[in-house]
């Protein structure tokens, strides 16, 4: 708001949207930002041939992968792209059973101690914080190439996923039947199951459902690296150039998370 003196000599005051303040402050954003896209642009290193050369590279490429492979189904891929839904549900599978008590512990109305809060937490970020890519070279690492690197990775990068939602749900949670059955005297377990239980149930299994929905998508992925799947097939199929097999792989992928997509749609209507 500022001031100004009417002809009269009576104070009115005029509106304005923002104050000199803000204004500075809103142009320094909008400068960073500019000179944020500007280094990036330049960092890239763009080679103007190989970017006029794009459209032609794009359409030889696809003329390649015409027409799919769709003979060479039976067989390798088919076994991968079976690998790659059983990855992605026993890595579901095995997160909720790690991410569970850990989502607990974050709750700070279940779980008091700060100490235990913070190494909750800590725990939930550091699964998050790493990529799924990542998690699974470390495992790659220990136990060799192959689906049981990828289903632990999956399964240590959902529990940050699903240990947070969990314990933000615990949190949100109403305080009435908590403090009801706490004053009955019932047990730390009995307060769980018939104090939070009924409450975050249909929160908890859509977390579930849509962790398993993003780990069919991130299985389908981590075979780039030699952590199973039917990656592990794309990345051959492209290593030797049998475009007809990508292209075949690129399908089976777009069709099984659509149909994953489905599946999830119809469970969460039939649980929620």
């Amino acid at each position: 708001m500022s001031s100004a003196t009417d002809t009269i000599g009576h104070s009115s005051k005029i509106w304005v949207r923002f104050t000199p303040g803000q204004r500075l402050l809103r142009f320094a954003l909008y400068l960073v930002f500019v000179l944020a896209v500007v280094q990036s642009v330049r960092s890239i290193d763009v080679i103007p041939e190989f970017l006029y050369d794009a459209p032609t590279q794009m359409a030889d490429l696809l003329h390649r992968m015409w027409p799919v492979s769709w003979h060479s189904f039976p067989g390798t891929i088919q076994r991968a792209l079976v690998e790659t839904l059983h990855m992605a549900t026993l890595g579901t599978i095995l997160a909720v059973i790690m991410a569970v008590p850990v989502g607990l512990a974050a709750a700070t109305n279940l779980t008091p101690n700060r100490a235990i809060n913070f190494l909750a937490r800590l725990i939930l970020v550091s699964s998050r914080s790493i990529n799924s890519l990542v998690w699974a070279l470390l495992f790659i690492a220990v136990f060799g190439p192959g689906a049981l690197a990828g289903t632990i990775a999956i399964a240590f990068r959902s529990i940050g996923f699903i240990g947070k939602l969990l314990g933000e749900a615990i949190e949100d949670a109403q305080a009435g039947p908590v403090e009801a059955l706490t004053a009955t005297g019932a047990s730390k377990m009995s307060i769980i199951l018939y104090g939070y239980w009924p409450q975050i149930r249909p929160a908890f299994w859509s977390i579930v459902l849509l962790r398993w929905d993003i780990n069919v998508r991130e299985s389908a992925v981590l075979g780039l690296v030699g952590a199973g799947g039917i990656g592990m097939a794309l990345n051959s199929a492209m290593d030797l150039f049998q475009w007809d097999k990508v292209a075949l792989i690129l399908v089976l992928i777009f069709t099984i998370v659509i149909i994953a997509e489905v599946i999830i749609t119809r469970a969460r209507k039939s649980l929620l």
